[in-house]
């Protein structure tokens, strides 16, 4: 399934949205996500978390429980410097996984 989360954007045809960090989270920890989509800013991060912290919680279930991620996250943040700081969490979560996969 296809996961897109976002807070104001409108939700692209045949993916599920979710709004807040935690939904995202708790969806994803199903492990039926294949595809995932993630905005940054989510409205008052002390509250609905972020893009990024979405990223966390997936590195750390993929580095230390062995969790399948997503074969595509994509990033779709207006905000430049945590778009950047995301695209480098994916990287790192997909070379870890696939050196994973290949030993």
């Amino acid at each position: 399934m296809k996961l897109y989360l976002d807070d104001v954007r409108p939700t692209p045809a045949g993916w599920e949205r979710v709004y807040t960090a935690q939904e995202c989270i708790e969806r994803l920890s199903k492990g039926d996500v294949t595809e995932l989509d993630l905005d940054h800013d989510l409205g008052q991060e002390s509250v609905v978390g972020s893009g990024y912290d979405v990223l966390e919680w997936l590195e750390e279930q993929v580095f230390t429980k062995g969790f399948r991620p997503p074969w595509l996250i994509l990033v779709h943040s207006s905000n430049a410097s945590a778009k950047a700081k995301m695209l480098q969490a994916v990287e790192s979560i997909q070379r870890y996984y696939l050196t994973k996969s290949e030993e």
